[in-house]
C-alpha cells in the first residue's frame, strides 16, 4: 500500500499548515510507515493511505515521488 505522509522536519517544529511537508512511501500499515520514518527526527502530523482516483490525482502532481526505504 503507498501512504502519504504529512510532516514538519524536526520533532521539536510546531505543526503549521504552511511549513508542512509531504512524502510517499509503501507500507503494510501506518505503524509499519511510522517505523520506517522514526529514525528520520520527523514531527509526522499524520499518515494516511493513498488509493484510488486520489492517488491517481496525486502521480499527476511533479512533486510525486516514492521515498524507497
Amino acid at each position: 500500500m503507498l501512504f502519504k505522509v504529512y510532516y514538519q522536519e524536526s520533532i521539536k517544529q510546531v505543526p503549521v499548515r504552511e511549513n508542512t511537508k509531504t512524502l510517499y512511501i509503501e507500507g503494510e500499515s501506518v505503524r509499519d510507515v511510522r517505523k520506517k520514518i522514526a529514525d528520520r527526527g520527523y514531527n509526522v502530523e499524520l499518515v494516511q493511505e493513498v488509493s484510488g482516483a486520489y492517488l491517481e490525482y496525486e502521480k499527476q502532481n511533479e512533486d510525486f515521488k516514492v521515498l524507497e526505504i
